[in-house]
């Protein structure tokens, strides 16, 4: 059993990974494709929303319609920058203005597929025989009688000398370290939780938090300079 479900009071919080999310169902059919040396992977028993690609090498949200008209929308305003505006700059200015521009353009694009295709930090579900057994736990803790109204489930663990509650997610039967929430679009709690962003179409987490914050930044300022480009090929072109 995983310590964070069964003896969270006793242990520090220990990082919980995605690859370990266990790969084995308890449905019979997995049990006869277990006893014939076979094996189902990762996410293909992921219980979450999400989708995958690639051999489940890409992790998306289902909803990720905006994410494609992000894609479109850079494409589109940087292939008119360099069709229209950098020919003229290069030769009227300085070559290094498209040089610059493609440098900023593809880190864009990878910051922002990084951010859109990587784990966010998804925290794994407890199996059924561990959520099974945590309720058990739960039930003969918890007192009962007429009018006896059930506490939160909530649970008390010291992380560096401070008390800290865990909350309890039902949909994940897990005690969720701190700073993890669950996201309702994707059904899954991500470690580290920022928010969900239809933009680059995943949750915001742990995992990813640097690839789209560096996204953001990079974009920010491949925006400012075909802005300021595009404003000086009017000037020269008068």
């Amino acid at each position: 059993m995983s310590p964070m479900h069964l003896a969270v009071e006793q242990e520090p919080v220990r990082e919980c990974q995605y690859n370990q999310i266990c790969t084995r169902n308890s449905s019979p059919a997995e049990g006869s494709l277990a006893r014939k040396g076979g094996h189902r992977r990762k996410w293909q028993v992921f219980q979450g929303r999400n989708k995958f690609y690639c051999n489940g090498r890409i992790m998306m949200a289902r909803q990720s319609g905006v994410f494609y008209l992000t894609l479109v929308l850079i494409l589109m305003t940087s292939g008119l920058f360099f069709t229209f505006d950098c020919p003229f700059l290069a030769s009227n200015l300085s070559p290094a203005v498209p040089a610059v521009g493609g440098l900023l353009f593809f880190f864009v694009m990878g910051m922002l597929l990084r951010a859109s295709f990587s784990d966010p930090g998804v925290l794994p579900r407890a199996t059924p025989d561990e959520a099974a057994d945590l309720e058990r736990q739960i039930d003969t803790s918890c007192p009962s009688g007429p009018g006896y109204r059930t506490p939160p489930r909530t649970r008390e663990v010291q992380i560096n000398g401070q008390t800290v509650k865990l909350k309890y997610c039902f949909t994940c039967k897990i005690f969720r370290p701190p700073r993890t929430s669950h996201c309702s679009l994707c059904d899954n709690c991500v470690e580290r939780f920022d928010h969900h962003c239809p933009w680059v179409g995943n949750c915001v987490g742990r995992r990813n938090y640097r690839y789209f914050y560096l996204f953001i930044v990079s974009l920010s300022c491949l925006t400012l300079f075909i802005f300021s480009f595009v404003v000086t090929h009017v000037i020269l072109s008068e």
